[in-house]
């Protein structure tokens, strides 16, 4: 079991060092219940502390060579490496999510880090062809990326590591300095991180950490005239109220997903079945890009149905600390109850229920409906839970239009052994991005990622984010 390496409630890095508040509210283990220890809360002055040393760690990042940012990204990431269990087993306690997953996790974040410190020496500008249009021939130059400044960084529950490396080690690579707000039900890894970039050699004021609960301090910090950007990964209902506060400057929003994934009639239908099962319930599908609603053509309906519910009920689900668990709790009972009052709410409109359907605590057994209503809310909202419906289509056309309905989507999948069907099929779905014969879960963190529809603000990926979280400035010399 997980053990708090800090002072209860120390949770708070403002300037360098760790501070409490007045207030700390607990983190919970879902699956045992524990306590696993306490953060502060912090509160609107706590922002002002904050968001005054970064903009003193701003400059200091600015100071940095690029070889040295790299150097020191480089330096956290083995680190993180060498205490790969300490940070799955910290993953586990403070989410639910298997070992097996936790421990993949940890292994992403330190590429995540290195795709960053190799990042921070490629962040280079190009030269203009100012002779290019006439009166331009006496002037040269170039343009190169500079740091925007102070970035906040809001992250969520599911995977509290690797998305924190996502924000924090582009922004880093880029010469910024981040003010960052954990989520709050998993905060402790990202304290733990925190702590070996520091004993990395990152500027003290560089990084500050905020704990707590968000409704506390979020529109202080995302509103705060000193902070240039906010990088925000998490619900739509949040987003939507940080952008009526933020006032004037740079968003990078993901709001979630509700994946789709269509099944040909010549696609391989144990691959497809078993990619789903992993897609829908893999960290008990708390996966902005989990698979949520599956179109199988009729051709093959009834075979893939059979492969599909044979899966999931082959699951292995309780202790997440148990290596053979392939489904853990989820973050909350709450979050639990929500998901069967989703389910009831289906079924007592005419869906039918294939697999689960039953809670215990924060355990939701991984849930397949089929004969769901296109208005029912596991079909048209985010489920973030293990739930995922099954539809029948006999016109790719139509499938096509029911997966476009949602008005928002990260990525989207197609089975099949027809490249021109595949290719067609990837021209026409809105998502912004399209995996071909794998789970809609797919994500190298070296690619681009991010929403396509309502809630596409800027993109992940470490290259592509480092660049959204730069600025560039022309330098042209006029030589006549």
């Amino acid at each position: 079991m997980m053990h708090v390496a800090f002072d209860a409630g120390r949770s708070l890095l403002i300037g360098g060092r760790w501070e409490t508040a007045d207030a700390t509210m607990p983190v919970v283990n879902p699956w045992s219940g524990e306590a696993l220890g306490a953060v502060a809360c912090a509160d609107a002055g706590h922002v002002e502390r904050a968001v005054a040393s970064a903009v003193r760690g701003a400059a200091a990042m600015r100071e940095l060579s690029t070889g040295e940012r790299s150097r020191i990204l480089h330096a956290a990431a083995a680190a993180l490496e060498g205490e790969a269990e300490r940070f799955a087993t910290a993953i586990t306690a403070e989410t639910g999510k298997p070992i097996r997953s936790t421990r993949r996790e940890v292994l992403r974040a330190v590429n995540t880090l290195r795709l960053s410190a190799e990042e921070a020496v490629r962040l280079a500008g190009e030269t203009i062809a100012f002779d290019s249009f006439p009166g331009g021939e006496a002037r040269s130059g170039h343009y190169v990326y500079e740091p925007v400044g102070v970035i906040a960084a809001i992250t969520p529950f599911n995977d509290p590591l690797n998305l924190v490396c996502h924000k924090l080690g582009p922004a880093f690579a880029a010469g910024n300095a981040v003010v960052l707000k954990p989520a709050e039900q998993a905060p402790l890894v990202a304290i733990m991180l925190a702590r070996l970039l520091l004993a990395a050699g990152l500027p003290e004021e560089a990084l500050c950490l905020l704990t707590g609960r968000g409704s506390d301090f979020g529109d202080a910090l995302t509103s705060h005239a000193d902070v240039a950007m906010v990088s925000f990964t998490g619900g739509a209902r949040v987003g939507e109220a940080i952008c009526r506060t933020v006032g004037i400057k740079r968003l990078a929003m993901e709001l979630g997903g509700n994946g789709p994934v269509i099944v040909m009639d010549d696609a391989d239908v144990e691959k497809a079945a078993a990619a789903c099962v992993s897609g829908a319930f893999g960290a008990a599908g708390q996966n902005c890009i989990g698979v949520q609603r599956i179109y199988v053509h009729d051709a093959i309906f009834d075979a893939f149905r059979q492969a599909l519910v044979a899966a999931t009920d082959a699951l292995r689900v309780g202790d997440p600390m148990d290596p053979g668990t392939d489904v853990g709790p989820m973050v909350g009972a709450g979050d639990a109850e929500r998901i069967m009052a989703w389910t009831v709410d289906a079924v007592g409109r005419g869906a039918t229920l294939l697999a689960g359907g039953e809670r215990a605590g924060a355990l939701v057994r991984p849930t397949l409906l089929t004969d769901v209503p296109d208005d029912a809310c596991v079909a048209c909202h985010e489920a973030f839970g293990p739930i995922a419906s099954l539809f029948r289509f006999a016109d790719l056309d139509q499938a096509i239009d029911a997966a476009n309905r949602a008005d928002y989507s990260i990525h989207a999948a197609v089975f099949t052994e027809s490249l021109r069907t595949a290719r067609w099929v990837a021209g026409r779905l809105r998502a912004a991005g399209v995996m071909i014969n794998d789970s809609t879960d797919y994500r190298l963190d070296a690619m681009p990622f991010g929403g396509a529809g309502r809630g596409n603000m800027g993109r992940e990926g470490v290259r592509f984010a480092a660049r959204e979280m730069s600025q560039t400035k022309v330098i042209c010399f006029h030589d006549a």
